[in-house]
């Protein structure tokens, strides 16, 4: 079981402390960046006021990063499958054929 850490991230230029698992440190530090990059290009397009405002929209904007990532793996785990269930059954095909010709 991981040590808990309490560690500050900044956020459009706000402090904010957070607790996490010692071993999460760099996915969290990483994870904050990566939303204040977005919140600020939000901010900085000019069409979002307030702060609370600008996390929802980038709340929306990363879900939905999130979900079009998720239906990407999706399809290529499927389209993997269907390969994989193909070259099997090529096999299984050629290893038939093998045994029929050493009868």
């Amino acid at each position: 079981m991981s040590k808990v850490t309490t560690m500050n991230v900044q956020i459009l230029g706000k402090d904010y402390q957070v607790s996490c698992a010692e071993d999460e440190v760099e996915d969290l530090t990483a994870s904050a960046r990566y939303l204040d990059r977005k919140m600020a290009e939000i901010k900085d397009g000019g069409r979002v006021v307030g702060l609370d405002r600008i996390a929802v929209m980038a709340a929306l904007n990363i879900s939905h990063e999130l979900l079009s990532s998720r239906n990407v793996a999706e399809t290529i785990e499927g389209d993997i499958t269907g390969k994989l269930n193909a070259l099997s059954h090529r096999l299984d095909l050629a290893l038939a054929e093998h045994k029929q010709l050493e009868l």
